[in-house]
């Protein structure tokens, strides 16, 4: 059997829920079942409907290729979601599918290896190794916020000028409590929002990245080249590029920076959250997790590797 209109049929369905979505997830869809159609057209099999031991054969040879299994349990999902948006039952729940996860757990295993945590210790000596340029008081400001906020990759591109809110709390003592909007999360795909309050050491280096900078309005974070000329706004892949930069500059040694990655702020926050003596529920609230075992996993290596 050949593949009919699979590549059409998947690029009308991410045009349909684009903006449903976040971009993250519509990217990981594009990807994951292209890779499935792919290996169809190989095997001259059917990718929409699918049949369940199409996708289980699927999952054999991503075993073979050595794919990671959080990795492979991502394309599964993705098939799914394909399938479910396009009104099919959803063929991933099937036994063939399930045994052949199974098989794949067993062979592989489900560890997948956490980012190494900046946490506050670590972060304040990234903080030394920026200087009073325009870059360095983008990524003053950048390293305060994430930490302070706990915000993903994601969330940090997103922020906008207008979200940072000064208010003057004791007009007397003319004390200042800062908050920031963040406007959608990974947790909040209904873009409902919530405020979060920063530290005063965050505002002053928010403040000082605002003001230099010139930028009045738009997104909060941009890029700056090395003539300290402000670019374009961030991508969430330049995250985690910033941070291995600082990483590397504060001389945390090449296997720490190896393991650095857009996600090392959060899991860094969170082992430091858990050593202070907060409970579970702080925490996710905190980090605005929905689920516990993924805060597990975030504090699984408490210490770090430094």
């Amino acid at each position: 059997m050949k593949t009919i209109n699979s590549k059409d049929r998947l690029s009308q369905t991410i045009e349909r829920i684009d903006g449903a979505y976040a971009a993250s997830t519509i990217r990981a869809y594009r990807s994951n079942f292209t890779k499935f159609i792919d290996y169809c057209e190989l095997v001259g099999a059917v990718a929409l409907p699918a049949a369940p031991e199409t996708i289980a054969a699927f999952v054999e040879q991503l075993t073979e290729d050595k794919y990671h299994s959080s990795t492979i349990r991502q394309v599964v999902a993705s098939i799914a979601s394909i399938h479910t948006l396009n009104n099919y039952a959803n063929p991933t729940t099937h036994s063939e599918v399930r045994i052949a996860v199974k098989r794949m757990h067993r062979k592989i295993g489900r560890f997948c290896q956490q980012a190494y945590g900046i946490t506050k210790d670590l972060l304040d000596e990234m903080l030394e190794v920026t200087d009073d340029s325009l870059r360095g008081l983008r990524d003053r400001a950048l390293l305060h916020v994430a930490y302070d906020t706990m915000c993903r990759r994601s969330e940090l591109v997103r922020l906008m000028v207008d979200d940072v809110d000064v208010q003057v709390t004791d007009r007397r003592n003319n004390i200042e409590s800062t908050v920031i909007f963040i406007e959608q999360s990974k947790t909040d795909q209904e873009a409902n929002g919530r405020w979060l309050k920063i530290s005063l050491e965050t505002t002053v280096a928010l403040k000082d990245w605002i003001r230099y900078s010139g930028i009045k309005d738009g997104p909060l974070f941009r890029g700056v080249d090395r003539s300290n000329t402000i670019t374009a706004d961030l991508t969430s892949g330049q995250i985690c590029k910033i941070y291995k930069r600082l990483a590397r500059e504060a001389e945390f040694g090449e296997d720490f920076v190896k393991h650095v990655s857009g996600h090392s702020m959060r899991v860094g926050a969170a082992q430091d959250l858990l050593l202070s003596g907060a409970t579970l529920p702080m925490m996710m609230a905190k980090g605005r997790w929905s689920k516990p075992d993924t805060v597990m996993r975030y504090v699984e290596k408490i210490g770090g590797a430094l």
